[in-house]
């Protein structure tokens, strides 16, 4: 019987670390990049540091505390990745979903760029995003240029722009499509 009871346990955890790892992996589709690598390196390191923390525990539960510490490992890391593809304003698959609440009269200058240089192509499916000045409510933010896997179905990216509207110039985010 207590065999039995162990057996159903790990079984119990194994099935919930599957559908946890489901939801993840799932959850970032459409993502930037930044967001699937943080939720991946996060729910790896997460799941690693339960497992040692869970098997050192009273009750030596190492699925456990895997499975508890990947779910919080990849939220956190999902975030953190987030908020960078967010600051790269590279996560954007439509011009719908990029155009922003900005709307002015006649868009403001951008300074004037500084020298860039392009680092070697880390891997043939990346795509070079050029540095570039993204306009924020505090004025124009410059964006250094970087190396990106596109999301899935898409593989140009267009760069962030004003665009004349009825209203006047609305300011489009950098997306991909």
């Amino acid at each position: 019987m207590f065999l039995r009871t162990i057996v159903a346990m790990k079984m119990h955890h194994t099935i919930i670390g599957l559908l946890v790892a489901g939801m993840l992996v799932t959850g970032c589709v459409g993502t930037g990049p930044n967001t699937q690598r943080g939720a991946v390196t996060g729910g790896a390191l997460g799941a690693l540091a339960g497992a040692i923390i869970g098997n050192n525990s009273r009750s030596h539960d190492a699925v456990g505390g895997a499975v508890l510490g990947g779910v919080a490992g990849a939220i956190a890391g999902g975030t953190l990745g987030n908020a960078a593809d967010q600051q790269n304003g590279t996560i954007y698959t439509s011009e719908a979903a990029a155009t922003s609440d900005v709307v002015v009269a006649s868009p403001p200058p951008p300074p004037s760029p500084p020298a860039e240089v392009i680092v070697e192509q880390p891997a043939p499916d990346m795509v070079w995003i050029a540095g570039c000045w993204v306009f924020s409510p505090r004025g124009y933010v410059w964006a250094p240029g970087h190396w990106e896997r596109p999301p899935p179905y898409h593989r140009h990216y267009v760069g962030p722009h004003w665009q004349r509207r009825r209203s006047g110039y609305v300011y489009i985010r950098g997306y991909w499509r």
